[in-house]
């Protein structure tokens, strides 16, 4: 008897548990690796082989066990990609690929190539360099680690000699190289969503995200801003993808500047927290067109349901076990679209699920997001 086709995932937190609920509603099987048992995605997977993913007995296994293989960050070595290249499965996306991608530095020379607008930014190697980057750069400035940066760990802002010197020692510590970046001043942070295979490509709609504590944490869509403005950032983002010859999904996040200027901030070769609407709020997730396009299987249709939607996450406010404390009070409202990751511990400011409302009046999407995001406590 044939089996189904298995997509092996290398992680195992919320976006590979909803990447795997996308496969295995249509039928596929998921094979997850992560270092530790009971993960999200692992709860809900046919295959749970934990340990390292560097571990190269535990590749071998994932690569007999799966027919595709991908990932939920962008954290993995790509030379661990490369290994399970070299046992001749295919890995979306490729390690080419996420070798132009994790090291920010390395993922804005590829993009600047490609004349993609973004801020102006340089490698910092020395902490001499203060005086040269503050000239080149202008005060005050971001300094980001390279690799292993997200929610805001990894970014420091400098505004003096001070700044700059304490953002090196405490970065440094997390990944040896940095870069710097001007700062932009915004009007709206935007981000889109694009998955592409080796036959077709589609963009979601343009969205607004909101940042608190440097997580992104609502999610408005569409953004609000004029047509011209969301053709011009669908189109920088599949540039984007085109790039780094990227095949799967990606997301893009961008600064729509005080000036009408998009500039790219970074781009992630994954499902990404400002496409968690899609679930309800698009014909098809985010998730689906994940595990379509690593499939290279016809992709689907982007268009939103109603025309508006509202992602807000929901962040830790215990210090205790992973569980919905007041689930009445988070469901008081029929309208509330709920979500929680299976984490079996909670943390303050840990992402723990995330709620959507969708509908054809965003203010008052938007409020009831707001208020349903008050009353859950986890």
């Amino acid at each position: 008897m044939k089996k189904p086709i298995c997509i092996g995932i290398l992680g195992g937190g919320q976006l590979a548990r909803m990447s795997a609920f996308a496969a295995i509603r249509m039928g596929f099987d998921v094979a997850v690796l992560e270092k530790e048992a009971g993960s999200p995605a692992g709860m809900i997977s046919s295959i749970e082989l934990i340990g390292s993913s560097s571990n190269k007995k535990l590749l071998k296994k994932l690569a007999t066990q799966t027919d595709v293989i991908t990932l939920e960050n962008e954290f993995i070595d790509y030379r661990i990609i490369e290994y399970l290249e070299s046992l001749g499965v295919k890995v979306f996306p490729s390690s080419a690929t996420i070798a132009m991608i994790q090291d920010k530095l390395i993922q804005k020379q590829t993009l600047l190539k490609y004349n993609i607008p973004l801020p102006k930014f340089t490698a910092v190697n020395h902490k001499y360099e203060f005086e040269k980057t503050a000239e080149e750069l202008k005060l005050p400035f971001v300094l980001k680690s390279r690799k292993m940066g997200y929610d805001g760990y990894g970014n420091a802002m400098v505004r003096n000699k001070k700044d700059f010197d304490t953002a090196f020692d405490k970065l440094t510590h997390r990944h040896s190289k940095l870069l710097a970046e001007e700062f932009v001043h915004f009007t709206k942070e935007l981000a889109v969503m694009a998955a592409r295979t080796q036959k077709e490509s589609v963009v979601y709609p343009v969205v607004e995200t909101i940042q608190k504590d440097h997580i992104c944490h609502t999610v408005i869509a569409p953004a609000k801003v004029k047509e011209s403005v969301r053709r011009k950032a669908s189109k920088i983002a599949m540039d984007c993808v085109k790039a780094v010859k990227g095949f799967g999904l990606f997301g893009i996040e961008m600064f729509y500047t005080n000036d009408g200027r998009i500039l790219v901030n970074e781009m992630a070769p994954r499902p990404h927290n400002s496409g968690h609407y899609t679930i309800e709020g698009c014909i098809t997730s985010q998730f689906e067109n994940h595990i379509r396009a690593v499939l290279n299987l016809p992709l689907g249709n982007t268009a939103m349901v109603n025309s508006s939607a509202v992602m807000i996450n929901l962040l830790g406010k215990t210090n205790k076990e992973g569980i919905v404390k007041n689930y009445a009070a988070a469901l008081g409202d029929k309208d509330i679209h709920l979500h929680i990751y299976g984490k079996k511990n909670s943390r303050v400011g840990r992402k723990m699920g995330h709620v959507t409302v969708t509908g054809n009046d965003p203010g008052t999407i938007l409020r009831k997001a707001k208020a349903a995001e008050k009353k859950i406590v986890i």
